[in-house]
Parts: C-alpha cells; structure tokens; sequence
C-alpha cells in the first residue's frame, strides 16, 4: 500500500507521515516530493523544521528548481519584521493566495514540514479547521504533513490524524537502514484498510519494498484483542456461569407485565370491568340547570 501512495494521492486527500525520536520520517517525506516532481505536480512547502538548504539536501537540481519553497524556519514567529512566511498565516485564505502567486494554473500539493512546529503555536481546533478546508479542494488539490507524534499529548495527535485520509507510521527496522511502515488508508466510503510492510530508502530517495507480511492485519487485530482484562484480579466475580445466566433470563422482574397482561389491558373483551352511577336520593342534581350547585 506505501508503493501506491507513493503512485499519487487522490484529490482531497490528506496523507500524515507519523515519526518520532527512534526514526525520523523526512526521507519518506522527501520520496514522496521526489514521486510528485516525477508525475509534474506543482509543490508548495512549508519548511518550518529545517531551513530550506536542508530541504533540499540529497534532492536533484533540476527538482529544486520546480519546488515553491516558503521559508518558515529563519522567522517562523515574525519577530524581523520582514517574514517569508509565519505560523499565524497558516489559514486558508493565506494559503490560497500564496499557491495562486505561482503561473501555474493547476491546482498544487501542499508540504508541511512540519505540523508539530504549527501545533507547537496554534491550538489544535484551529490548525485541524485549517487543514479540513485545504481538504475540500480549491487552491490546493492534496495535502502532505509531517508529524512528530512525541512531541504532543495523545489527544493532539488522534484529532489531527482522524482528519487524514492515508497515515504512514514509521519506526526502525532490525538491520541497517531498513524502516517499518504501518499504513492506513480510509476511502471514500469510509472502509479502512491496514497494512505493513519492511522498506529501505535509497540516496535518490527511491523507496524499495523489502517485505510485505501477509499477516500484518491479524496482528494489529490480535493487539487489540490482548489488552488486559480489567476484571482479572478482582477478589469477586463479575462474570455468570450457564446456570446463573438461564436463572436470570427467567426471572420476572416486578412491574413488568407479560404479553397475554399486555393483550389483555389493551384489547379488553366483552364482560370487561365497567363503571356503573345510580344517583342517590340525597343528590341535589337539577335538569334545567345542571350548574346550580357552583357557587359562581
């Protein structure tokens, strides 16, 4: 599933690059600029983690030559005066702009490296409003994020990730270069598929498939399924056995009427109870004027 994401990423799609401290995920993030060069796609990236000659370290001349860098790392706060780009103008109004100053007509894929600088600076409610309109087309046609996910508490990290339509978990491999990726992918019918899979990254940044475990989705199901039993080592039982669970089913529960009460209240038969007034001979009870007794 990586080599195909790597083949392009649908329009108003959102793909997130999860990383952390054991595995940094920019190479992969390069590859996937690399693979969009190659397809004549027109990029736009944000650099706010490193400065734009390291960006383009490893990456041919001829491909940075057709990037649209923004330089958000040497002033990401606006404290000169003379910014090229700051966290405060990530909306989308901004952005719309700055992808439309370029002469190409087409719509353009947006590089953000990284979201963990932005989440650093604006609250997670606006930056995911940010990223769900980029997502609705315009401007921009796919977005590309970096996110360094122990930088930032569980909750950051799952609202900014339910709103991707791909996500790339990397960590180390067991030899040398060689990196594990958790891929999810979400269509647009809401069906989630997982997969996984061993991959190395060449200079070129040329990513090549070392394996694909077959079994990756039953493991990430069988994780789920061994989490700790929170009634394991309780000093009574919450659970019923067979016969336990048979007595409860008959037992009849007070106030609750069976369903021959029900028919019965419902649908009364003849000789059903009925209210029956025979006046006394003390009721003061005029025809003429059956109100008289009011004292109005």
């Amino acid at each position: 599933m990586l080599s195909e994401l790597l083949q392009g990423i649908e329009s108003g799609g959102f793909l997130i690059i999860r990383d952390s401290c054991r595995y940094s995920g920019r190479d992969l993030l390069k590859s996937f600029i690399t693979a969009a060069l190659n397809r004549e796609e027109v990029i736009h990236i944000l650099c706010f983690d490193v400065s734009e000659e390291e960006l383009k370290d490893g990456l041919k001349p001829s491909d940075t030559q057709r990037l649209h860098i923004h330089n958000a790392y040497s002033d990401p706060l606006g404290w000169t005066g003379h910014p090229n780009f700051t966290v405060q103008q990530f909306s989308l109004e901004d952005l719309t702009n700055l992808v439309k100053q370029t002469s190409q007509p087409k719509p353009a894929v947006l590089v953000i490296d990284s979201l963990s600088w932005i989440l650093r600076h604006k609250t997670p409610p606006a930056v995911c409003q940010t990223l769900q309109q980029l997502r609705k087309g315009g401007a921009v046609r796919a977005v590309i994020g970096l996110l360094h996910t122990d930088m930032h508490q569980r909750g950051t990290v799952g609202s900014v990730c339910h709103l991707a339509t791909s996500l790339i978990s990397v960590a180390p491999g067991v030899k040398g270069k060689e990196a594990v990726a958790r891929v999810t992918k979400r269509t647009k019918s809401g069906k989630v598929m997982q997969d996984e899979g061993i991959f190395c990254i060449a200079e070129d940044f040329t990513v090549t498939i070392l394996s694909k475990p077959s079994h990756a989705e039953h493991k990430t199901n069988s994780t789920e399924e061994e989490q700790t039993d929170p009634t394991a080592n309780l000093t009574f039982n919450l659970r019923l056995s067979d016969s336990e669970l048979e007595a409860k089913q008959k037992l009849t529960l007070p106030f609750v009427f069976s369903k021959e009460k029900k028919t019965a209240l419902l649908h009364p038969g003849p000789g059903s109870g009925r209210i029956l007034y025979e006046p006394d001979a003390y009721d003061d009870y005029d025809q003429e004027d059956p109100d008289d007794d009011l004292d109005v």
